[in-house]
């Protein structure tokens, strides 16, 4: 079955909402083997939304509507598939007790065009509202199937996962076991990733391969299908060796984690403690860690030095460290990370100084940066890392490279 999705508001066009609607009901109907090709948004115009089923009927089994089922003359989308299904509207007598017990029990004024809400095409399979008060609907016409769903996402959401999903199911005459598999990267691009796994991605058919940059990582999904889910879960494994062997160098993790996730959770297992002084970053790396619940555990503290005079007074930077290398340098890092560590007798300390820009820094472009790590009775050291960002952009960088490289010399101990 192939589906294609529609969101109908003028909201969505304008920016006002984001279409989230469609990257839900996409993954929901991926784990039961229905093939999105295409996401359509169209404004709440009766000429333009007709166009639309039309086009979409030429090349989807499955058109899934989202809004435009409320009580106001803008909410048209039931209405004006009726008209083209050649279908009348009737009230559906539990969608209109329900609405009447609302205004009833919350002592509200309803007005006549709350009824509305009630009106279903005819013939349709009523899909209950649980959490607001027009119903979706599921209607069969020739080949194809039409599914009207409401557009608040606290109300689509359940009714498709509670009553939509099954009425799909039952249409379809097998259904696949779908398994996806995110690969985390970083430190590599989108386009080196490509080169390396081209043969495993040129070779693709099931498991599918796809590379995905975003924020300064890269993702690599994996999609299987099968008649089951073991079997799903092994053609992903297979898949991901070979991917492994050509770029498991720059892999942390999968799934939704982050690398300051993944950080916390080694420190955690080795009930490591950890401190950080920050020069250019301005807490941001701390401020990160301090969002994940159960972090006091781990970090101990740490100090923002963003000045020469608050490296020297508050992490005990020698003066003729400064003068003879100045800030943006390794020996400075290396004497951060140390002394912080050092001065809350943590296990680990880290330390970020550079030029985040927009401007040089003591004759060094911006994004050019050196990360300290301070490790108890195993000695200290820094990386370079030079970057081409924005300014916040660069600082949001340094902390994950920070955590990167963190994860790396953890994963040599």
């Amino acid at each position: 079955m192939k589906a294609e999705i529609i969101g109908v508001g003028t909201e969505l066009l304008l920016g006002q909402i984001a279409n989230t609607n469609a990257q839900y009901l996409s993954g929901e109907l991926a784990e039961i083997g229905v093939h999105v090709y295409y996401h359509t948004v169209v404004g709440d115009n009766p000429i333009r939304l007709s166009e639309a089923i039309k086009h979409a009927e030429t090349r989807a089994d499955l058109l899934i509507f989202t809004g435009g089922l409320g009580p106001t003359k803008d909410d048209l989308t039931k209405e004006i598939i009726a008209d083209h299904l050649k279908r009348e509207m009737v009230t559906d007598d539990n969608a209109w007790k329900q609405i009447q017990d609302y205004f009833m029990r919350t002592g509200r004024y309803m007005t006549a065009n709350n009824e509305k809400q009630a009106h279903v095409i005819k013939e349709a399979k009523v899909l209950p509202n649980d959490h607001g008060m027009a119903p979706g609907m599921f209607v069969k016409e020739g080949s194809h199937f039409y599914m009207l769903l409401p557009g608040p996402p606290h109300e689509m959401k359940p009714m498709f996962r509670n009553y939509g999903r099954q009425a799909i199911i039952d249409q379809l005459e097998k259904v696949e076991c779908i398994e996806s598999r995110v690969l985390r990267f970083f430190n590599i691009g989108e386009a080196e990733i490509a080169e390396k796994l081209s043969d495993i991605i040129d070779a693709q058919t099931n498991p599918t391969v796809a590379p995905l940059a975003g924020d300064g990582e890269v993702t690599v999904r994996l999609t299987a299908r099968s008649d089951s889910r073991e079997n799903a879960i092994s053609l992903l494994d297979e898949i991901e060796k070979p991917i492994q062997e050509k770029a498991g160098e720059y892999f942390y993790g999968y799934g939704d984690t982050s690398l300051m996730a993944e950080l916390l959770r080694v420190l955690e297992d080795r009930e490591l403690t950890i401190t950080a002084a920050e020069s250019l970053t301005g807490g941001l790396f701390q401020s990160e860690m301090t969002s994940v619940v159960g972090v006091s555990t781990m970090l101990l503290g740490g100090i923002v030095c963003y000045s020469n005079e608050a490296k020297i007074k508050l992490c005990n930077v020698k003066p003729e460290t400064l003068e003879k290398h100045g800030a943006v340098s390794e020996q400075c890092a290396i004497e951060l990370a140390e002394n912080v560590r050092k001065s809350l007798d943590a296990d680990i300390g880290i330390s970020f100084t550079g030029a985040a820009g927009p401007d040089s820094l003591e004759g060094h472009p911006a994004g050019t940066v050196w990360i300290g790590m301070s490790f108890k009775d195993e000695g200290s050291k820094a990386v370079l890392v030079k970057m081409a960002g924005t300014r916040n952009g660069n600082r949001r960088r340094s902390v994950k490279m920070g955590c990167y490289y963190l994860l790396k010399e953890l994963d040599k101990k």
